[in-house]
């Protein structure tokens, strides 16, 4: 101790070293008190916080403004007090003041968790994690409100930075009825491993691809390791079990003279037998689907189509667009068969690829152009069809998907003057739920654009209206007249962009009824001039969606051809 020299004191005692350093630190302390009063302050509040004396806290704070750590003491003591609307006030101005400050969003997003405003919450906590990404407490604490609200992909997402949940096990609740092999890759869950948003997204992905269920659910639970246990509750579709969701699901067509007779997971292999039969004199159908997983492997998926048709056509209003032609039609006989192979990867990325021969003849021929012969051939073709679907943007937390989709196919028709042919298609497909939870306000948009390359017969064209076998809707041009296609425009390249917006304004246990407004806007052409149209197309209106027993959707609405200035009632349904 040679360095601590002896000091005098008034009574000339020598001061010995540990009380010459007690003096020192006690000297040092009162002068940083006073040149630093809130440090003295927020040790006091900090004391009276932490003996649970919150309305002292309140008078030793008063309103502000203050530093950052009185402004907080006061916030969560205003919270304590059950004085929730002050707290808030207090905590958001103090964020307004100091926005680099964590804390205060943080704070502010466990009183809207307190109030069950969970929204609010969620979006507080996402402000914090701005300000430091890597604080776990707030992470654990966004992941569980998304999880609280049914948003599992959030959840997950945010869980996964603090490389939570671990699994302690899991189970299904009830037990599907899969191949073992199959079961236990398209839910790769290990106890003691963390359950991963990549994980959650391919099975989801890869369910999706075999059709084996409409959906699954997923409940945590607590253990006292601190582990979770995950239980897994996958929804079948309708079964002999399920009569009457059974019964709707076939007859949903019966409106439109058909039926939809469906098989899922037969004798559980995995594999799906839906098919389609419609009996209507003007617009004969059949078709059949066989699809499941090769080996037992839920990345590759082999798909069997085939479909046969009489059709019954009148083109008197879209052949020569824009003149007036005495009724023109055809009887239209087609068979198509068709072989895929849709392989997986990851949880983005899907492709497809197969051949497909088709056959078609054109009978009864009215008044068509001898110039339009070519597309009326009779004839057979062979095509190679390639798709690729990518999910371009996922944001889980906003709800957010935005996904790309492209095909092509090349061919050749054996019958002149049809020879070899290419077709390209694009597309891009939103989906946003704008709400925390729910699907109020869901928006959707779609744009799309293709074209052929070389000749085609008429039934490679592309329509655009409304026609329950057209995928490519603008809802103000009716693709029927008398029950017979053709009503809407065609040709061999199109551009089309359809938005639209559903509420549910009714739900009980048996019907849900969402309504909103669309609009569709596109054009389609031919290089031949006898197809295509004139001008650009827009059509508006309002469509209900009605969905019953969770097995049915139909849809009705109302569209205007702002164009023309016509009006057209649709009705279809889908499962």
């Amino acid at each position: 101790m040679e360095r601590h020299a002896e000091l005098g004191s008034p009574g000339g005692a020598p001061i010995q070293p540990l009380t010459a350093l007690f003096v020192l630190l006690l000297t040092m302390s009162v002068s940083y008190a006073q040149t630093h009063p809130d440090a003295a302050q927020t040790a006091e509040v900090k004391r009276l916080y932490e003996a649970g004396r919150y309305g002292d806290v309140l008078l030793a704070v008063p309103p502000g403004p203050n530093t950052p750590d009185l402004e907080l003491y006061r916030g969560l003591s205003q919270a304590q007090l059950h004085q929730y609307a002050e707290a808030e006030q207090t905590l958001r101005s103090a964020s307004e003041s100091y926005p680099r400050d964590a804390r205060f969003p943080t704070e502010l997003g466990g009183i809207a968790y307190r109030e069950k405003q969970y929204p609010a919450a969620t979006a507080y906590l996402r402000r914090a994690l701005r300000i430091d990404p890597e604080d776990t407490y707030v992470n654990q604490f966004l992941g569980s409100t998304y999880f609280l609200v049914g948003n599992v992909e959030a959840a997950l997402k945010f869980w996964n930075r603090v490389g939570q949940p671990v699994l302690h096990d899991f189970s299904f609740d009830p037990a599907p009825s899969m191949p073992p092999r199959l079961l236990d890759q398209v839910f790769p869950f290990a106890p003691g491993s963390v359950w991963k948003l990549t994980q959650y997204r391919t099975t989801n992905a890869e369910l999706q691809a075999l059709d084996l269920f409409p959906g699954v659910s997923y409940d945590l639970r607590a253990q006292q390791s601190g582990d979770f246990h995950l239980v897994l509750h996958p929804a079948a579709y309708s079964s002999l079990r399920q009569p009457g969701t059974a019964l709707v699901s076939t007859l949903r067509g019966l409106p439109y003279q058909a039926i939809d007779p469906e098989f899922h997971n037969v004798k559980s292999t995995g594999w799906n037998w839906p098919s389609f039969v419609r009996w209507d004199d003007q617009k004969r159908m059949l078709a059949s689907d066989w699809s499941g997983p090769i080996a037992g492997n839920p990345h590759q998926v082999l798909r069997l189509h085939f479909d046969g048709r009489n059709e019954n056509w009148i083109i008197s209003s879209t052949l020569l667009p824009g003149r007036t032609i005495a009724p023109a039609g055809f009887n239209m006989e087609r068979i198509a068969a068709s072989v895929a192979l849709e392989s997986l990867f990851g949880a983005r990325w899907r492709w497809t690829l197969g051949p497909e021969y088709s056959w078609r003849r054109f009978r009864s021929q009215t008044n068509l152009p001898g110039q339009t012969a070519a597309f009326f051939a009779g004839t057979s073709g062979f095509a190679l069809r390639s798709e690729v679907n990518s999910e371009l943007l996922r944001i889980p937390e906003h709800r957010f998907t935005l996904e790309g989709t492209a095909r092509t196919e090349m061919g050749s028709f054996f019958t002149n003057p049809l020879g070899r042919y290419g077709r390209v298609e694009g597309a891009l497909a939103l989906d946003w739920l704008p709400q925390e939870t729910g699907e109020d306000y869901a928006m959707q948009s779609k744009l799309r654009t293709g074209g052929n390359i070389g000749q085609v017969p008429f039934d490679d064209l592309f329509l655009l209206g409304f026609d329950r076998d057209n995928a490519l809707w603008m809802r103000g041009h009716n693709g029927l007249r008398d029950g017979r296609k053709g009503n809407a425009p065609l040709g061999r390249e199109f551009v089309l962009s359809n938005s639209e917006i559903n509420k549910i304004v009714y739900r009980n246990g048996f019907l849900k009824l969402r309504a909103g407004p669309f609009v569709d806007t596109g054009n389609i052409y031919d290089p031949s001039s006898f197809f295509g149209s004139r001008k650009w197309l827009t059509d508006t209106g309002v469509q209900f969606r009605i969905r019953a027993l969770g097995s049915a959707e139909f849809v009705l609405g109302y569209g205007r051809d702002l164009r023309a200035g016509r009006n057209t009632f649709f009705t279809t349904v889908s499962r």
